[in-house]
């Protein structure tokens, strides 16, 4: 069986943006370049980690960028959550989502994700 990769949100902050395809980015602490390849094919699940998950849709990746979060632009921000529109709320997020402290040189994965549709 061939293996499937997977985008997972656990967070149910995102829940209701992934399954109102709202989010199209989501941007990752530390680099992920070795994980998520552009044009790579991948389940879109959200749940609880450690237990059941539901697929939401599969997803193609567009693009996947690592730099300092302080080079993730408003655009990129928008589209990793609708909610948030500057880099100081976008860190708060991410304390909150990883429970750690998080400064702009921190290295980010930004993972550009579109929708495959039957």
């Amino acid at each position: 069986m061939p293996r499937v990769h997977a985008l997972q949100f656990y967070s149910p902050l995102v829940t209701d943006q992934i399954k109102g395809r709202r989010k199209t980015v989501t941007i990752r602490l530390g680099d992920k370049s070795r994980k998520y390849e552009k044009g790579m094919i991948v389940a879109v699940l959200v749940g609880q980690r450690f237990g059941p998950r539901e697929r939401v849709f599969d997803a193609v990746i567009d693009k996947v960028e690592v730099k300092p979060l302080g080079d993730v632009s408003p655009r990129e921000i928008q589209h990793e959550n609708p909610q948030l529109r500057t880099l100081d709320e976008f860190g708060d997020f991410l304390r909150r989502l990883y429970n750690r402290e998080v400064r702009e040189d921190d290295l980010v994965t930004v993972i550009h994700f579109s929708e495959i549709r039957a």
